[in-house]
């Protein structure tokens, strides 16, 4: 995927393979299985604690105007959590060779279009405004300035099927309608209020 991480050294893909390899024997040893990775974009849908889908749903029930970084073009890709447990009740059942999977919905979306998806979620229009690069994107907005986009082909061929975004969306806002109280909330309307944005 494209997320970067600074603060950690490089590590290529055959050492990150090597190590992949030497964990599962480690484990294979002491535990007598070897383990799966699974590495998922943005999980959303019931339940989700994190304030993403939820704070845009808070904007949209507030008819607030969203603030979008930048022309909203940001890449974003996510995956319900019905579907993760679906795929790894998969793994399970048919413990592929494969030991390292990207997970996730196919599709990629731009952060305006999700922005709109929530706000349809929520049963109210859309309207957004363009935020300057030059205002730090997470003190307004609930994802960081980089890119998902994972290949999640050896997924599909596994579990061809995902809640498609608009669905899973419908989940999680009729969850945080009833249950707002247990997502951790952050400050963004605040700052957008505070600065004028």
């Amino acid at each position: 995927h494209t997320m970067n991480h600074e603060d950690l050294e490089e590590i290529s893909d055959a050492d990150m393979k090597k190590t992949v390899r030497q964990v599962n024997d480690l484990m294979a040893e002491k535990f007598g299985y070897a383990i799966t990775l699974l590495r998922p974009p943005y999980i959303y849908g019931p339940m989700n604690n994190v304030y993403r889908e939820a704070f845009v749903f808070d904007c949209a029930m507030a008819d607030r105007v969203f603030r979008l970084p930048g022309d909203g073009s940001l890449p974003l890709q996510f995956f319900h959590i019905e579907d993760l447990c679906r795929f790894t009740e998969l793994l399970l059942e048919k413990h592929p060779d494969q030991r390292v999977f990207n997970v996730g919905n196919p599709d990629v979306v731009t952060a305006a279009q999700w922005a709109e998806a929530c706000y349809a979620a929520a049963g109210k229009p859309f309207r957004a405004v363009q935020v300057s690069p030059d205002i730090p994107m997470r003190s307004y907005f609930s994802f960081h300035p980089y890119a998902y986009r994972l290949d999640v082909t050896a997924q599909q061929r596994l579990m061809p099927e995902t809640i498609p975004l608009t669905d899973g969306l419908r989940d999680a806002y009729a969850w945080y309608a009833a249950n707002s109280e247990l997502v951790r909330k952050k400050p963004y309307m605040e700052f957008i209020d505070q600065n004028g944005l």
